[in-house]
């Protein structure tokens, strides 16, 4: 239980003291924005990866029993989490979470029509489908302390945003999800973005293919 603790704060405290410290700014002023998001990524993943490992040996204690019906609700939450995520995180997000810079075309702006923080909503529904289908205390202190991070996340970052941007920039990314759901719809849906959201199904039938053998479940075998 240490080990995840540890984990855990560690995990968190990455991604809130850069923002909080200035260390963020001062190292995109450095390095360049793409370099810096790649590399943050790249640590972000590791940490991730650490804090699962150290949540798989950290004591199990039971709150409710997993079953089909949250597995299925879990598959389904899961695969719409990676479509968000290969649509939002491939293109410019300048109030929100992307590996790529610039403003958003408000022609063509795919995802962000629908939403302005596709790659925060990823995160969501992953975290909530983990919350319900596992169950135990470990699960519940990481899968939902994650949740709510992206939901506080999401004004904090648009805060920011409109401290860091030009005034039109920033009207203009807030505006393109404005508008009746169809008509931003038929502004969402390109050639591009039905070629995203095949590559979010891919990633998806990727990770559940590798999900055993990297986390020891194996969420099929529920079936």
């Amino acid at each position: 239980m240490m080990e995840f603790a540890a984990a855990f704060l560690v995990f968190i405290g990455a991604h809130v003291l850069p923002a909080r410290s200035g260390l963020r700014d001062t190292l995109i002023g450095r390095l360049g924005r793409r370099a810096y998001l790649v590399l943050y990524s790249l640590l972000s993943l590791a940490l991730l990866a650490w804090l699962i490992s150290a949540a798989t040996r950290a004591p199990h204690i039971a709150l409710w029993p997993t079953t089909r019906l949250s597995v299925v609700i879990a598959l389904v939450l899961t695969a719409i989490a990676a479509v968000l995520l290969s649509c939002g995180a491939t293109r410019p997000q300048p109030v929100s979470i992307s590996l790529r810079g610039g403003t958003i075309d408000p022609r063509h702006p795919g995802i962000s029509a629908l939403t302005r923080h596709p790659v925060l909503w990823a995160l969501f529904l992953w975290s909530v489908a983990h919350l319900l289908a596992n169950g135990d205390a470990v699960g519940v202190v990481m899968f939902a302390s994650f949740a709510v991070f992206c939901v506080i996340s999401r004004p904090a970052l648009e805060a920011r945003a409109r401290r860091r941007l030009p005034e039109d920039v920033f009207a203009q990314a807030m505006s393109v999800s404005s508008g009746s759901f169809g008509d931003r719809l038929s502004r969402a849906l390109s050639p591009r973005l039905a070629i995203e959201t095949a590559a979010g199904l891919a990633l998806y039938v990727l990770m559940l293919a590798l999900h055993g053998d990297l986390i020891g479940v194996d969420p099929l075998a529920y079936f």
